[in-house]
């Protein structure tokens, strides 16, 4: 029962969903590229959009789907959420702190 009490609450929160009529997207609208762009530079815009009107950090109106395909893919896979880690190897830094004392 909680299981179609879950689905059906799922089911009614995608009609707040927004969607945009294909013919409202203007031929110069932003795509892809843009989108791509538009998720790399996320936090600058971000944090200067806090201080000024003149800085949005998503393009309205844009192409639709393939803008915000890129605007993900910009966010997640090259900008904020790329995981820029390394790992670093405890024994290797064991051994190099000893070094470094005995030598």
């Amino acid at each position: 029962m909680r299981k179609l009490i879950a689905l059906a609450a799922a089911l009614t929160l995608t009609a707040c969903a927004a969607t945009q009529a294909p013919d409202a997207v203007a031929p110069g609208a932003p795509g892809f590229l843009f989108g791509l762009w538009h998720g790399f530079i996320f936090p600058v815009a971000w944090l200067v959009s806090l201080f000024t009107d003149k800085v949005a950090i998503y393009a309205v109106p844009n192409n639709g789907g393939w803008y915000d395909f890129g605007y993900f893919l910009g966010i997640v896979v090259f900008g904020v959420g790329a995981r820029k880690s390394h790992v670093v190897y405890r024994d290797r830094v064991i051994n190099v702190r000893a070094r470094r004392i005995d030598g």
